[in-house]
């Protein structure tokens, strides 16, 4: 039995497109980085998250476009305030794009029950969560129906979303 890729390995044999679809308004509170910004420590996003910018800014220096829909609820939580500071010193600074959906403007698109990311169009890489927004597994599948329906929302989502650059929080 052969061991499914890593997200390391994932991203390193991606060739065209990550997309990345995030539909909650919290992850994982218990992170020590959201902690800290909380507790008002100005944060390093491409120190913090060393790795994640090092994986990120390889691709897109190999031509991979990386980019990043976010949906979220308005009046925005803590959380997404959080994301939406270090996105500038992590995403963006990686080379990735990030656009924001207000949910009030997405209830017309049909949307996964899950985040994901979608590698090449073809390998989807399901996020669980529990209720709190803790991270709690992964799916990986190559299903071509999973995959064609992931690449589909996350375009809707695209191109109603507002670029990071042009987004402001309420």
């Amino acid at each position: 039995m052969t061991r499914p890729p890593t997200f390391e390995e994932l991203f390193r044999d991606c060739q065209r497109t990550a997309v990345h679809l995030e539909m909650r308004d919290a992850y994982m509170k218990s992170d020590p980085a959201f902690i800290d910004w909380k507790a008002g420590v100005v944060l390093d996003p491409a120190e913090r998250w060393a790795n994640w910018h090092a994986i990120v800014t390889e691709a897109t220096a190999r031509g991979v476009q990386v980019r990043r829909a976010r949906v979220m609820s308005t009046p925005v939580s803590e959380y997404i305030r959080f994301e939406h500071d270090v996105t500038n010193g992590l995403n963006i600074a990686a080379g990735e794009e990030v656009r924001w959906l207000s949910r009030r403007n997405a209830t017309d698109l049909a949307l996964p029950g899950n985040d994901f990311w979608l590698f090449d169009s073809s390998v989807v890489l399901v996020n669980h969560f529990d209720g709190e927004g803790e991270n709690m597994e992964v799916e990986l599948t190559e299903d071509a129906e999973v995959a064609k329906l992931c690449e589909s929302a996350f375009e809707a989502v695209w191109k109603r979303a507002t670029p990071h650059a042009q987004f402001e929080l309420a």
